[in-house]
């Protein structure tokens, strides 16, 4: 500390401890004025003005104070202190400037030092008042300007904030009107579009002033801030957007509202508003294809594969995931698709290919199940909440919900009557596939197919069967059947078998083998009970059998070996019965060779 400074010191210490009942003297403040230690200086200066009010020295200095005030304040946070402080300074700096004459200055030279200036004319150092005049004009002109670049600065900043809050209050309630980002788009009217517009114009502006705030401030020198806007797009409707934003910050994070707005408004506009109309229409052209398959009696599913406008369903999948008339569109299409089903398969349905029949009923039961499947699906709750973003669409073809949910309903309950009819019909399908009728006898066709008489030993799916028919508990004898799409036997032969060797408690180590040539003229039954006999034995029947004549001829074995295979020479007609390592030759008449 210097000698001066701690003289100083010690005289502020004295002062503040004596000052109490003293007169302040001006000589003692001046010492602090002139070093520029203003805070230190203020109280006793503005005490001192308070006893004294001739001191045109005083109120010059009480005006640098306040300059030296205003230029700490924050421009932002602490405008109408700064703006305070600067009119005091102008107001002191006036009575400084009215009240400073040529007497002044010499009676109290000392105090004005700080404007010594060496006379260009005369080469001589002294103080003008011309000098102070000057200064002082400038200094007021200057804090008036500044004044005024400050308020607008802070008009600037407090606008954008502004401007900024409410496009953020007008987003909230655009969401709060439509919490989705689905419903923003497929509800969108004329309001909502007057709403984006505001919004847009309302953010562009706030952007807008935000530069005019960056531009204005600039005309002030430094004030602490330098802010810059960084525009946050708005990605996911459901967390974006509602966040405020701080304006003080260097980086302001903003959402960028407009884009939003202009982005929604085109969708609605270029996307939304006309699909609306194209549903409509749609949903017309299905009416229609109803009437005429209705009128006419006559399928429209070719009709149909033209009419199913994939372009609409994409568009449309952008905005709505699961969308309303498209399951609508679906329903009615899966009716007309099953209506037309029926009536296309009405010629064939006495025919007597009793798969043909079966794959026509299936057929018919996917259209039904779908048609099912989308009516179940559109509950009365599902339509209630789904509606609302299809108001245009279900008022311009329903009218209402009501009529909408009693059409569905209505679609449903012919379902469900369709598909217990149809799975009757199934039901007696999928049993007629398992007889092959054979006058008044029923051979099973799959081993499913429980009978009492026929014991199946052989059955090749959809060619042919053979076993064992038991008339009774004593009287067995063999079959052979083809299987045909009519389950109407083309070939039904019995023949006789040993009884002893065939009993139907002999059933499960009985045995069959069938040889058929390509063309399904000739065929050679084997039947065999692999229990041997008491002479070691395999008790075994062989049958030969023609498609066009039947039986032609049967005999009985007694083998050394069980047969595995049987195979045919017909350029001998004689048959061979394989075994595992062992064979036998039958002559073309059934002989054992």
């Amino acid at each position: 500390m210097t000698k001066f400074a701690l003289i100083q010191f010690i005289f502020l210490f004295l002062i503040v401890f004596t000052a109490s009942g003293q007169k302040v003297k001006y000589k003692d403040i001046f010492g602090l004025l002139n070093n520029k230690r203003y805070e230190e200086a203020e109280p006793f200066l503005k005490r001192y003005l308070k006893e004294t009010n001739d001191n045109p020295n005083a109120y010059l200095y009480m005006g640098v104070i306040y300059q030296e005030k205003s230029a700490k304040d924050d421009v932002l946070k602490q405008t109408d202190r700064a703006v305070s402080h600067m009119d005091s300074a102008i107001f002191f700096y006036d009575k400084a400037y009215k009240s400073i004459t040529e007497k002044e200055l010499k009676r109290n030279d000392e105090f004005y030092q700080a404007y010594n200036r060496r006379d260009l004319r005369t080469g001589e150092f002294g103080v003008k008042l011309s000098d102070i005049q000057f200064d002082l004009e400038k200094k007021m002109e200057g804090l008036r300007e500044r004044i005024d670049r400050v308020k607008m600065v802070k008009h600037y900043f407090t606008l954008a904030d502004t401007l900024y809050r409410r496009s953020n209050d007008l987003f909230k309630a655009i969401k709060s009107s439509y919490p989705a980002e689905q419903s923003l788009y497929l509800r969108g009217d004329e309001k909502l579009l007057k709403t984006l517009t505001s919004l847009a114009v309302r953010f562009d502006s706030c952007v807008k002033v935000f530069e005019h705030y960056r531009s204005s401030s600039a005309t002030i020198g430094r004030t602490g801030y330098d802010q810059a806007l960084s525009m946050n797009p708005i990605n996911d409707y459901s967390t974006d957007g509602i966040s405020g934003a701080n304006f003080l910050l260097d980086d302001v994070e903003v959402w960028d509202y407009k884009k939003f707005a202009d982005n929604v408004k085109t969708a609605i506009q270029k996307d939304i508003i006309p699909m609306r109309d194209l549903l409509v229409s749609y949903d017309v052209e299905i009416n229609k294809l109803r009437e005429k398959l209705s009128k006419d009696s006559m399928s429209v599913k070719s009709a149909l594969t033209s009419l199913i406008d994939k372009l609409l369903l994409e568009k449309l999948k952008k905005y709505d995931k699961d969308p309303l008339p498209m399951d609508l569109f679906s329903l009615k299409i899966s009716e007309l698709e099953y209506r037309s089903a029926l009536l296309e398969h009405k010629p064939y349905r006495d025919s007597s290919d009793i798969h043909f029949r079966k794959k026509l009923l299936d057929t018919e039961l996917i259209y039904l199940n779908k048609l099912d499947s989308i009516a179940s699906k559109l509950t009365p709750e599902e339509i209630d909440r789904e509606s609302e973003d299809y108001a245009h669409f279900v008022t311009n073809t329903y009218s209402n919900t009501v009529v909408l949910k009693a059409y569905v309903k209505g679609l449903k309950e012919y379902a469900d009557r369709e598909k217990r009819a149809k799975n009757s019909e199934a039901e007696e399908i999928q049993n007629a596939l398992r007889w092959i009728i054979a006058g008044a006898d029923s051979i099973p066709a799959m081993l499913d197919a429980g009978s009492q008489i026929f014991k199946p030993l052989v059955l090749v799916d959809e060619k042919y069967t053979a076993g064992l028919r038991y008339a009774d508990s004593v009287q067995v004898s063999g079959y052979f059947a083809t299987i045909t799409p009519s389950r109407v036997a083309e070939v039904n032969v019995t023949f006789p078998v040993d009884h002893s060797r065939f009993k139907l408690e002999d059933l499960p180590v009985c045995r069959g083998l069938v040889f058929s040539d390509t063309g399904g003229q000739l065929y050679f039954v084997m039947l065999y009970n692999e229990k041997k006999t008491d002479d070691n034995k395999i008790a075994a029947t062989l049958a030969k059998i023609y498609r066009s004549d039947g039986l032609a001829w049967s005999v009985d074995y007694r083998l050394e070996f069980a047969p595995t295979e049987i195979l045919f020479k017909p350029e001998t007609g004689e048959v061979t019965i394989k075994g595992e390592a062992e064979e036998s030759i039958v002559d073309k008449n059934g002989k054992m060779k």
